[in-house]
């Protein structure tokens, strides 16, 4: 039978350095490698066994994963947020890939999904439409805040408009802030163009995708939408249940609690105090957590099956804030069902059990 080798990789720009352990944990190689695939497939090539892999999400993971994904038994790209040992100890390349090694053998890492081939085009371009958008958000804000700062009034979006554009400008005290306000404007007008080509582009692409009509069947979720959602989930079935994809989407509560139990006339009861809810998790997709309560905000003002969902929340007593976000996570276990059984909306979908 072939040995285990669990190798241990840690990325960068230039090296790749590498540790290889047996299935007693014991260390048989360590060495650096140039970041290039020749000498990372020599490296691999050259060890005899059944090879178990792994390195941290970043910047090179996409490109590693599909060059090592078909040459190895199992591959992991784990989370580095979650790698507590490596922030234990001495610091160091090949000290931090024997570690990579050591929790691999152990089974103790968290896997980031890489896969699903046949979204990726889709992935790319959602990826440049969400980049372009938050450029120009970001611009459209550093033009207002200049203008407030000089205490000028600028409500609503006439501040971007050409037409007022001169008499916002003339109003601003010295050159140097008119030149800053120019030069804002200037790249405003660059990035509106590539970002409507970058729409246009991802909406084309999501055409080509199976799912689309399933997608835009669900009430409010439409193209851009529905091409944002393929783009970054890329397939259902990699969350098992409603409560993994609220995760991902950054709609599940975070609970804290201790002392959970207590022992009376020698039985071991359960304290009957309520679960400390800490908001909601921090570790999630900002884009599809801001999908999804958009898509609940408008939901909840426009006539459909979804206010309805919506105003029996609130008649119950529920506040408004926490009925959105229930109507938000309604929609994103709806959405993940009509995905993975292929089926288009239906308005049985909506239940009043709580999401």
């Amino acid at each position: 039978m072939d040995s285990v080798r669990y190798i241990g990789l840690d990325v960068h720009r230039d090296t790749v350095s590498a540790a290889v352990l047996d299935k007693e944990g014991k260390l048989v190689m360590q060495s650096v490698l140039a970041t290039i695939a020749p000498a990372i497939l020599d490296f691999l090539g050259g060890i005899q066994g059944t090879l178990q892999v792994t390195f941290e999400e970043g910047t090179h993971s996409a490109w590693l994963y599909d060059l090592l994904v078909r040459r190895v038994a199992r591959l992991v790209v784990c989370d580095p947020r979650k790698n507590a040992l490596l922030k234990s100890g001495n610091k160091g390349d090949l000290i931090d890939a024997r570690k990579l090694a050591e929790l691999l053998r152990n089974h103790s890492l968290s896997p980031v999904y890489h896969g699903e081939n046949s979204a990726l085009d889709m992935q790319h371009r959602t990826r440049s439409y969400t980049t372009l958008t938050e450029d120009t958000t970001r611009v459209m804000s550093r033009l207002k805040a200049l203008f407030r700062s000089q205490a000028i009034h600028c409500p609503g979006k006439k501040l971007f408009r050409l037409d007022y554009r001169e008499s916002y400008l003339t109003q601003l005290g010295s050159e140097g802030l008119r030149q800053r306000a120019e030069c804002l404007y200037l790249e405003l007008e660059a990035l509106h163009p590539v970002r409507l080509r970058a729409k246009r582009e991802m909406v084309a692409e999501c055409r080509k995708h199976p799912a689309t009509k399933w997608l835009q069947s669900v009430p409010f979720l439409g193209k851009v939408r529905t091409a944002v959602l393929i783009g970054w989930v890329q397939t259902p079935h990699r969350f098992r249940t409603k409560r993994q994809f609220w995760a991902y989407c950054g709609l599940a509560l975070e609970t804290r609690d201790s002392a959970e139990y207590r022992v009376v006339h020698g039985q071991v009861q359960r304290r009957s105090k309520p679960v400390l809810i800490r908001g909601l998790n921090w570790n999630h997709n900002h884009d599809l957590k801001n999908l999804f309560k958009s898509t609940a905000t408008m939901a909840s003002v426009r006539a459909g099956i979804f206010r309805e969902f919506y105003l029996g929340l609130l008649s119950k007593g529920m506040k408004p804030e926490m009925a959105r976000l229930t109507l938000a996570r309604k929609i994103a276990a709806i959405t993940l069902k009509i995905w993975k059984e292929g089926e288009t909306f239906n308005a049985e979908h909506v239940k009043p059990q709580a999401a």
